[in-house]
């Protein structure tokens, strides 16, 4: 993992309408916002990409639509 970053899960913040990361059950990043760059664990490989929202909050260049519980680094 690179340095200063870290992981986490992402969880739906339903009173923000947002989506947040997970680092321990009582750490939270505080609610992504459009724009915000991370990396995502897809097969065992880091790929670097953005969240952004439409009608739906989504992951630039990641087919999920469903991004609960995937595991990023920020």
């Amino acid at each position: 993992m690179a340095r200063n970053m870290r992981q986490g899960t992402l969880v739906p913040n339903e009173g923000a309408g947002r989506i947040d990361i997970r680092f321990s059950p009582e750490e939270y990043y505080g609610g992504l916002h459009c724009g915000e760059t991370m990396e995502v664990l897809i097969d065992g490989k880091w790929i670097p990409t953005r969240i952004e929202m439409d009608d739906d909050w989504y992951l630039v260049g990641i087919p999920y639509r469903d991004l609960i519980g995937l595991i990023v680094r920020i």
